[in-house]
C-alpha cells in the first residue's frame, strides 16, 4: 500500500479553495493513481459538521477569540481522529479545505487569541498532525469578498470587513514564510485552470 498524504489549502474567503481541492482530487487520481479523500475545516466527519454551525453562523461577535479557537480545535479533533487518520492509514491522500493554519491565522493572530495558545490546543488535541504539505491561495482581499459575496449569502468570517481581511492575508502569508519547507504560496488570480495548474506545479515539485 502506498504511503498516504495529507494535503491542505489555505487562504482567505473567496480564494477558491473548494474549487481548486475539486482539480487536484481530479488530477492525482488520473496522474498517481491514488484514492483521495475530500475534506473540511471545520467540519469533514459528524461531531465536527455539527459544531461547524456553531462557527459560520450568528453574529460577527458570537463568541471570544479563545471560546472559538476552543470550537475550532474540538471540531478538528473529531476530524482527524473521524476523518483524516483513518484514511491516511489506508494509504489515501487527504486533501482539506483548511486545517490548523486557519485557526492560527483567523483566531490566533488577527483575534488575539495568541499563537502559543492554539499551538498548545493543536498539540493536546491532535498530537500536533502537520499537513504534508499547505498550498496557501493569495488574491487581493478585495477580489477575495467579491468573489464570496457572488456565491450568495455570507457566513460569519466573511461579514467581518476588509480591516480584518487584510490582516488574514498578512496572516497566511507570515505562516508560509516560516514554514517554506511545509508551505507554498500560490496565485490564486486567473482563470480556475490557470491557478489549478500552479498547484500541480507545487504537488509534482514536492513528489516528483
Amino acid at each position: 500500500m502506498s504511503a498516504g498524504r495529507f494535503i491542505t489549502l489555505e487562504g482567505g474567503e473567496g480564494a477558491g479553495k473548494s474549487t481548486q481541492i475539486r482539480y487536484l482530487a481530479s488530477w492525482l487520481t488520473k496522474q498517481r493513481g491514488v484514492e483521495v479523500v475530500i475534506t473540511r475545516e471545520p467540519g469533514g466527519s459528524p461531531g465536527a459538521e455539527a459544531i461547524r454551525g456553531l462557527l459560520v453562523d450568528g453574529a460577527i461577535d458570537r463568541w471570544d477569540a479563545g471560546t472559538e479557537a476552543l470550537l475550532h480545535v474540538a471540531a478538528r479533533r473529531e476530524h482527524v481522529l473521524g476523518t483524516v487518520l483513518p484514511a491516511l492509514e489506508r494509504g489515501c491522500w487527504v486533501i482539506s479545505d483548511r486545517f490548523a493554519d486557519s485557526t492560527h491565522a483567523y483566531q490566533g493572530i488577527v483575534q488575539g487569541a495568541g499563537v502559543a495558545f492554539i499551538d498548545s490546543l493543536h498539540q493536546l488535541a491532535v498530537d500536533g498532525l502537520k499537513p504534508d504539505l499547505t498550498l496557501v491561495l493569495d488574491m487581493p482581499v478585495a477580489e477575495g469578498l467579491s468573489r464570496a459575496g457572488a456565491r450568495g449569502g455570507s457566513d460569519r468570517y466573511e461579514r467581518m470587513g476588509p480591516v480584518f481581511h487584510e490582516k488574514l492575508r498578512a496572516a497566511f502569508l507570515s505562516i508560509a514564510a516560516g514554514e517554506p519547507e511545509r508551505c507554498v504560496v500560490i496565485d490564486a488570480l486567473g482563470d480556475e485552470e490557470t491557478v489549478a495548474q500552479r498547484i500541480e506545479q507545487a504537488v509534482s515539485a514536492r513528489w516528483p
